[in-house]
């Protein structure tokens, strides 16, 4: 036995790095009862139920995820836990006429293992390998891309709701969308389902996708299941009374939910407007240049009302309202807020701006209550408000700007893919929006399915249910497609969205995970594709 110790402190110690300096002490958590490798003496815990942390030190780089847009390149890397020993600093080589050349160090910050670089007056006229360096062997490499402005065609590829169902790997998602080869990646949110876990959860997601942004810019902004709840209403950072969060605000402890987005968020360009919401959580709502394309990115949850206390219950949740013979108008209340004022305000300046480029909305949600059963086809619901359908006299505002900015809208977190034009005043008058699928949808699923089974007016011929529908706030609304959980693969795949600037038109393709693009017969959700003009 005495043996057989002494070899494991061996191996222990061999993994372990030498005394590189700068050593720190073990940073005590801020947050009780939450994250236990964001911080602390992770590596006297057991084993991670979500991903192995305890990694070779040449390995301890995860992954970097980064954006260039205005020529500013920001990136984001992601380290595993380090021990108290090693050095808390990352630094970023570029290769220039054939050698690398370290030009940025960073401090890792020592809740949640993250560092951010940020460049100006990056040229973005031609593609540069970069590596990330930490002590004296981990090492992480990958290509910023030169951006494709003068490409007519611009591709996005969109994913949203990596349910963690399935710990495995996203061997097919990594295949296709590197066959099909997008110009850039938006993950809309529910990157983490781990609650209380997320830097082992985005480590987890980070190992995953990581070849697909490698070598290509990223979005990722995160949505209510990555912070912790199961629903969120943010109410301008106020504190939630629980996990559920249908009062409005954040539960669990703001330095967590910062923590979070500083992961997710830190390399997407810098916030239209930085000040703060209440408890200090910060924000992240801007726009992204990039192929000719102006892309806003907001938050769609940040100031959004809560309905408990607000409005009458009427379903067994806050939320869930189960009665159809209910009066939608008596829900939509003055000082309800949706996107809120500061959202609103950036989102009329910038669809002003740039009228030369084709624009796009990104956001986690639906503008409308685009499915009726939820996770069981025995639970129809009138009308989730967990949707951006209420409230209406927000949705229809933020609608507005995004029509009058001539943009679409590209969103995730139904877990159901749905092809929509919205209508604000008359059916068919406001933008068009593509719900991409869930990742991962063994987890909760969503149907289209209208109580009569009809098709509504203008139908089409691809799908049995398209036409104009009524939502239940009586928002007016045109189905044009949807992926019910029976289809293939119970719906889950990713969305490509293809930009032709010179015909002003969108192509909306939906994959399913599983199938392989690569292959001549290769076929898409039925329903899909769609081509819109914006003209």
């Amino acid at each position: 036995m005495r043996y057989l110790i002494l070899f494991l402190v061996l191996i222990y110690a061999c993994d372990r790095p030498k005394d590189l300096g700068n050593a720190a002490p073990p940073v005590e958590a801020p947050f009780e009862g939450l994250d236990t490798i964001a911080t602390n003496d992770w590596w006297n815990r057991g084993e991670n139920p979500i991903i192995d942390v305890k990694v070779h030190r040449d390995s301890v780089i995860a992954f970097g995820i980064y954006t260039v847009s205005n020529h500013i390149l920001k990136m984001s890397a992601q380290l595993f836990p380090l021990y108290p020993e090693e050095v808390r600093t990352v630094r970023l080589a570029l290769k220039k006429n054939g050698e690398w050349v370290e030009v940025q160090e960073q401090n890792v910050n020592d809740i949640g293992w993250s560092a951010l670089f940020r460049i100006k007056d990056w040229d973005d006229s031609v593609s540069v390998p970069y590596r990330l360096l930490h002590g004296e062997g981990a090492t992480y490499e990958g290509v910023i891309r030169a951006n494709p402005e003068s490409s007519n065609e611009i591709q996005l590829a969109a994913l949203s709701c990596n349910s963690n169902h399935d710990r495995g790997d996203r061997a097919n998602y990594v295949r296709n969308i590197n066959y099909q080869d997008p110009d850039l990646i938006f993950f809309a949110g529910d990157q983490s389902y781990d609650h209380k876990e997320h830097t082992a959860a985005w480590l987890k997601f980070g190992m995953q996708f990581r070849d697909l942004f490698r070598t290509r810019p990223c979005i990722t902004i995160p949505d209510d299941h990555d912070i912790g709840q199961g629903n969120i209403w943010g109410e301008g950072g106020k504190k939630a009374s629980s996990m559920a969060g249908n009062d409005g605000g954040y539960f669990f402890d703001p330095d967590y939910v910062k923590m979070v987005e500083r992961c997710q968020t830190a390399h997407l360009p810098d916030p239209y407007d930085p000040s703060p919401i209440q408890q200090g959580i910060g924000v992240y709502y801007t726009d992204l240049q990039w192929g000719g394309i102006d892309f806003a990115i907001i938050e769609d949850r940040k100031f959004k009302s809560g309905p408990n206390g607000k409005i009458p219950q009427q379903g067994p949740r806050p939320d869930h309202i189960r009665n159809p013979n209910y009066d939608p108008a008596s829900i939509d209340l003055p000082g309800l807020v949706l996107l809120g004022e500061r959202q609103l305000d950036f989102l009329g300046q910038w669809g002003k701006e740039r009228p030369e480029m084709m624009k796009a909305v990104l956001s986690q949600t639906g503008f409308c209550g685009g499915a009726h059963l939820h996770g069981s086809k025995d639970n129809r619901l009138h009308a989730d408000l967990d949707s951006n359908g209420w409230p209406q006299s927000g949705r229809n505002k933020a609608l507005k700007l995004i029509q009058e900015a001539g943009a679409i809208h590209i969103g995730g977190d139904q877990h159901i893919s749905t092809v929509i034009q919205h209508g604000i005043d008359e059916f068919r008058d406001g933008p068009w929006a593509f719900i991409v699928p869930a990742s991962v949808n063994d987890y909760y699923g969503r149907w289209w399915w209208p109580e009569d089974e009809q098709p509504g007016p203008g139908a089409n011929d691809r799908l049995p249910w398209t036409g104009d529908y009524m939502d239940g706030f009586n928002n007016k609304i045109t189905m044009h497609a949807y992926a019910n959980p029976e289809n293939q693969d119970k719906g889950a795949g990713y969305g490509l969205i293809i930009f032709d600037k010179s015909a002003d038109q969108v192509t909306f393709e939906c994959w399913p995970r599983t199938e392989d693009v690569s292959l001549e017969d290769a076929e898409q959700f039925l329903g899909w594709p769609l081509t819109i003009s914006l003209k």
